[in-house]
């Protein structure tokens, strides 16, 4: 079965912090990481929820797959532009202020047959 991929682009949350929500649902089925990512207080949880459900959604409607076979195969955050700002200081300085952004791609796969007899015995 091919490789499914949803992106997320742009996301104004700093990469260190996204990664954190990312490392947990890595290798997770696909219902067990939307569990997961529901009852997490992460700022970052919400979009990756939200990510995670147009990638199940392109598995449906463009591979006909079944939600119960997918598992989250593979999810990689890398930094996006960084908006530099300035933040006053004492006796007329400025610090530099750096906002980051995260470009987020997730790709989902079948769980081999395997698998699948492990998960339930």
């Amino acid at each position: 079965m091919n490789e499914i991929t949803a992106e997320l682009n742009y996301v104004a949350i700093a990469p260190r912090k996204v990664r954190l929500v990312a490392d947990m649902i890595r290798g997770m089925d696909v219902l067990r990481a939307e569990t997961q990512l529901l009852f997490l207080t992460k700022r970052a949880s919400h979009p990756l929820a939200k990510l995670l459900k147009s990638a199940v959604a392109n598995a449906r409607n463009n591979f006909h797959a079944d939600e119960n076979d997918l598992i989250v195969k593979r999810i990689t955050v890398d930094g996006g532009p960084v908006a530099k700002r300035t933040r006053a200081r004492a006796f007329g300085r400025a610090a530099r202020l750096r906002k980051r952004t995260s470009h987020v791609t997730l790709v989902l796969g079948t769980k081999e047959k395997s698998e699948a007899r492990n998960l339930k015995s």
